[in-house]
């Protein structure tokens, strides 16, 4: 069955089983999403962020969605566009900051960069930069539950060029013959980095239309609204912790810029991204939310708060000091360290 449910900006999802606190608290993390890495984008034009990174904005709702859906100790894989995966599990944002810019309060102390985030405390099990690659560890950490008798479930986030990436097909195989409580969400934005993946691909969903190869439920939703990422997500890791094994989701979305920061995304066709912005996830949510009663002051209130905390963490990255050399060889091998090489 395909779920396919892309309403007009203001109008109601199709379902309502959501508590209102969920849903103030869906935009409270689309917001977040949203400046935090509108902010980072300011910060690499003032040359405070140092190489190369990739935003995901316009993407909010397929983080905040499935944030919103998961249980203290499931665990997050993210691709190199995994700042706001990252920070939808409660990462602050001055650790992320931090560790964009290289500063000592970040994260990995500044050692780990854009492409790597991790915390294990917050589930979110690394960020992955050869695409995917992280698809199998994802089944790894599911089979360790299920072997364990554990209740959490992993999700595996991945764009839509890793579809056509042997591990994509090795994962969803295994996942499927072991039933393995592993949810895949391949986050399609209609480009692999810059080749649009229909050029490349001999289905229209690189995701669900090869979902029924393993025995899965063909799943497509829109990825811009994060009521309908959800409900989607929510019945999917209910299946998981049933034992009912995995499911396969694509999230049709669009990124608002380049695949990189090095990426103005000239081979976009004209109009393109005008129309896509007119399915702005920030944007739709509001006028839903305003639509069905809640006051405009509330809102503007959550923004405001939002937008405090994005500034403090700017200011306490820009005072703290760089990464320390001295961790420069730590953690870098099974001992720690890399002495034994010597």
């Amino acid at each position: 069955m395909t779920q396919k449910t892309r309403p007009s900006a203001g109008e109601t999802a199709p379902e309502r089983e959501i508590s209102p606190e969920k849903r103030l608290e869906m935009y409270r993390l689309q917001v977040l999403l949203r400046q935090a890495e509108q902010r980072a984008y300011d910060l690499f034009l003032e040359n405070k962020i140092k190489g190369t990174s990739h935003l995901s904005l316009g993407q909010e709702a397929v983080a905040a969605g499935t944030a919103a859906a998961m249980r203290p100790g499931d665990l997050s894989f993210c691709t190199y566009r995994g700042h706001a995966h990252t920070l939808a599990r409660g990462v602050p944002v001055e650790k992320v900051l931090g560790e964009l810019m290289g500063r000592d309060n970040g994260l990995m102390r500044g050692k780990g960069g854009s492409m790597h985030l991790t915390s294990v405390e917050h589930g979110v099990m690394g960020s992955y930069a050869i695409v995917g690659a992280h698809l199998p560890i994802a089944c790894g950490a599911a089979w360790r539950a299920q072997y364990k008798g554990d209740s959490d479930v992993s999700v595996c986030f991945f764009g839509d060029g890793a579809t056509n990436i042997g591990a994509f097909h090795e994962a969803l195989n295994f996942a499927a013959c072991r039933k393995l409580p592993v949810v895949f969400v391949c986050e399609n934005n209609l480009y692999m980095e810059y080749t649009p993946i229909t050029e490349v691909t001999a289905v229209t969903h690189p995701g669900a239309d090869r979902a029924s190869a393993y025995g899965l439920e063909r799943i497509v939703i829109d990825g811009n609204d994060a009521d309908v990422v959800y409900l989607t997500l929510s019945k999917a890791f209910a299946r998981a912790r049933a034992g009912e094994g995995p499911s396969l989701i694509e999230c049709l979305t669009y990124r608002h810029s380049g695949h990189s920061r090095a990426d103005p995304a000239k081979y976009r066709p004209p109009g393109e991204l005008d129309r896509w912005k007119e399915r702005d996830p920030v944007s739709i949510y509001r006028k839903r939310l305003e639509a069905e009663g809640v006051p405009g002051a509330t809102l503007d209130a959550i923004e405001a708060q939002v937008r405090r905390v994005v500034d403090d963490a700017t200011k306490a990255c820009e005072a703290a000091p760089s990464t320390s050399e001295d961790i420069l060889f730590t953690d870098v091998y099974a001992d720690g360290g890399c002495s034994w090489r010597n």
